[in-house]
C-alpha cells in the first residue's frame, strides 16, 4: 500500500514555532538526505496518527505532495508524545 501525503514547506524553525503548530493541530517534521538540503515541513496530525499505526508507514516509500511536486521518501525517525497519543515530529530521508 503506498501514502500520499499533503504537506506546507515552513520557514519557522525552533521550538516555540513547533509548539505553535502542534497546537494548531499540525506536525512538523523534515526531510533530508546525502547531497540535498534539508527540507522543513508541516503535515496534518490527523492525516498521520492513523497512518503511522500500519507497518508500511515504515517499510515502503511515502509520496509527499510539496507545492504541488511529489517527492518519494520513507520515514526515517518519529517522537511521540510521552502518554498522549500524539506524534510530536517526524524525519524522512529521501528515497
Amino acid at each position: 500500500m503506498s501514502y500520499t501525503i499533503n504537506a506546507e514547506a515552513r520557514s519557522e524553525i525552533g521550538k516555540g514555532s513547533s509548539r505553535r503548530l502542534r497546537h494548531e493541530g499540525k506536525l512538523p517534521a523534515v526531510i533530508y538526505g546525502p547531497g540535498k538540503e534539508p527540507v522543513s515541513i508541516t503535515l496534518l496530525h490527523k492525516d498521520i496518527i492513523n497512518i503511522q499505526l500500519n507497518d508500511e508507514f515504515y517499510t515502503t516509500d511515502l509520496t509527499i505532495v510539496l507545492e504541488g511536486k511529489e517527492i518519494k521518501v520513507r520515514t526515517q525517525a518519529i517522537q511521540r508524545h510521552s502518554f498522549k497519543p500524539m506524534v510530536e515530529h517526524i524525519d524522512f530521508k529521501y528515497a
